[in-house]
């Protein structure tokens, strides 16, 4: 039966439904709180960003945060909203004072939305303002005024607190990590040197900006002391380490821009062209570029941003009367950096070895790309590895943070999985035994070893993470050693030539049922042996019990259930004091009594040793 397009099918829907039935457009994913760009934590940025924007206008040196299970406050001492205009700011779209340039020349929020998607996806909701030693309040359930409390007297210091609980009902179950916020709030600080964020009674300062950040973030000291430049709308800091790959910062008006935009790509080009330029030879970008760690922070009027989440700046020009965002920052770069280099010639010597050194790598495995490309091409074409989906992470499609590619090893695992998935966003590449341990080996063993390069292309990440075709790369492997092993050995992989696959957040551990316990009536997965006996208490003694030995046992049917909508994944993170080189040394290298004796300590307190300390 064909629908009727009519006047009838034309609706208009209210603020709130809107926010709530395409929540994606406002908060990108929902998510559970296991991954660091799932929406929990971008309701507190939202709220946090318009602290920041008052601290920035030079009011409120100090903002609090609590978090007491699922409610989150946050208190600020700026100026506090115009207590006239309180409910209007939380619940009329395209309302606030961020369009008056005047008032907030930099900010972040711009369009009056943030604080609105907030409300509308809180199951509660209190905003307050306190101003000249006045107070008035506003509650919420759902986007919904419930309350709306007269102005009174108050001696409070001026300020705007607003407490939020997400709601259940759209984000499930979901958990706030401790450790995602954390980071959040470091970047604020970076970007802010004077503000302190108080966290749970946890204080956060800094006082050198962006050479902070890459101090934090760095697991061992750079090749050169930290090179940090600053202007009034612009900071930069860089160094280059022994990783792989290019690791980014990059942040506009305090938003922290994750997949960069305008100002990376000038970035980029300035620094190749300074660098170019002083040692007066034509490098390639990418021998000046890999290894490096660096950051940029730029202050733009009325920046636009390519989402209403802010990770990526669209705008070309530095404000409605400025220079343009790319001759702002090669002008910077190409004047402050020639000088410095100048001035530090033992830096500029260090720098020169490495481009050296990375151009000779370059060079020795040149001769085997075109090939190696060849034959991914082929194995595509003739779909021997990987059975792709439709939708990708590096479209613009509203789905492509859904964008998944699962790992696994063994046609009946990969077959369960291919049989089970979402076409439109969840794929499989199928790998053909155990991998090789490439710790210790260059990259040249990338395009030699087969199973390597055919990865490699599949996730289109040969040059950077900017083509990346899957938001989520998740290691689906079996429960036993072997499938341990398989995964140890995937980690290896990407820990050592695609280090910020990892630190981006965009690998993952498949998380399936260790057990099936059912009755007649009712069936439950059981994912430890806690969930177990939880199970059989609640189903009775008499229950069946199905020991999943591997991936490849659970049918089509079934496995549904374990990479649809409750899908668990186990994020792989590294901490901030890590050091990759020294991990991989540890647990890949050659076996040492200290790591027999380590491995052994964990196996009496039935931990996994790799697990516990590389993933959370």
């Amino acid at each position: 039966m064909t629908a009727i397009y009519s006047e009838d099918t034309i609706k208009t829907l209210d603020w709130r439904e809107h926010i709530r039935k395409r929540p994606g457009m406002y908060i990108g994913k929902l998510g559970d709180g296991s991954s660091p760009d799932d929406g929990i934590y971008v309701l507190l940025k939202e709220v946090l960003d318009n602290s920041i924007d008052e601290y920035m206008m030079g009011f409120g040196k100090t903002i609090e945060i609590t978090i007491n299970e699922k409610r989150v406050t946050v208190r600020d001492y700026g100026r506090g909203i115009p207590l006239g205009k309180l409910v209007d700011v939380a619940s009329k779209m395209n309302t606030g004072a961020k369009y008056d340039s005047k008032v907030f020349k930099k900010s972040v929020g711009l369009n009056g939305v943030g604080i609105k998607a907030v409300n509308a996806l809180s199951e509660h909701f209190l905003i307050a303002s306190y101003r000249d030693g006045r107070i008035r309040q506003a509650e919420f359930s759902a986007g919904n005024l419930i309350a709306d409390h007269k102005e009174g007297a108050s001696e409070e210091k001026d300020g705007t607190a607003i407490v939020f609980e997400p709601d259940h009902t759209m984000f499930g179950k979901f958990n706030f990590i401790d450790e995602y916020i954390e980071s959040m709030l470091r970047n604020y600080t970076y970007l802010n040197t004077g503000l302190t964020i108080i966290y749970n009674g946890q204080k956060f300062f800094s006082k050198n900006g962006l050479y902070d950040l890459l101090m934090e973030n760095m697991g061992s000291e750079g090749l050169y002391p930290i090179i940090h430049l600053t202007n009034t709308d612009i900071e930069v800091a860089f160094t280059h380490g022994n990783q792989y790959g290019e690791d980014y910062f990059s942040f506009v008006n305090g938003q922290h821009t994750t997949q960069g935009g305008t100002h990376m790509a000038a970035f980029k080009e300035a620094l190749v062209k300074t660098i170019r330029d002083f040692f007066k030879k034509d490098f390639d970008p990418s021998d000046i570029r890999t290894s490096i760690i660096a950051a940029i922070s730029l202050k733009v009027e009325e920046p636009v941003f390519e989402s209403q989440t802010k990770t990526k700046l669209g705008s070309r020009d530095m404000g409605p009367h400025g220079p343009s965002v790319r001759n702002y920052i090669m002008n910077f770069l190409t004047t402050k950096l020639d000088d410095y280099l100048h001035k530090n010639l033992d830096t500029a010597d260090i720098l020169l070895k490495k481009i050296h050194e990375s151009e000779k790598e370059r060079k020795a495995i040149s001769g085997i790309k075109k090939l190696a490309r060849e034959r991914a091409r082929t194995a595509s074409l003739h779909n021997k590895k990987l059975r792709d989906c439709r939708i990708h992470y590096n479209t613009k499609d509203e789905r492509k943070n859904e964008s998944t590619i699962f790992i696994t090893e063994g046609d009946s695992a990969s077959g369960s999985i291919t049989k089970s998935r979402d076409v439109n966003t969840q794929a499989v590449f199928s790998l053909r035994g155990k991998p090789l341990n490439s710790f210790g080996l260059t990259k040249k063993v990338v395009y030699e070893n087969e199973e390597f390069n055919l990865l490699q292309a599949a996730l289109n990440i040969e040059e950077d993470l900017d083509g990346l075709r899957y938001k989520n790369v998740v290691i689906a492997t079996d429960a036993d050693v072997d499938g341990m092993h398989i995964r140890l050995l995937l980690l290896t992989f990407f820990l050592q030539f695609f280090p910020n696959l990892v630190r981006n957040g965009h690998l993952f551990i498949l998380q399936t049922p260790l057990f099936r316990v059912r009755n007649k009536n009712t069936t439950i997965y059981c994912y430890s042996e806690e969930e177990r006996v939880a199970a059989l208490e609640k189903l009775g003694k008499n229950a069946e019990i199905t020991r999943f030995k591997g991936l490849g046992e659970i049918s089509p049917d079934e496995f549904k259930n374990f990479i649809g909508p409750d899908i668990r994944l186990q994020p792989v993170r590294l901490k901030k004091e890590d050091d990759i080189r020294d991990i991989l040394a540890f647990y890949m290298g050659k076996n040492t009594p200290e790591r027999q004796d380590f491995i052994i300590e964990r196996l009496r307190v039935e931990e996994d040793p790799v697990e516990m300390v590389i993933a959370s």
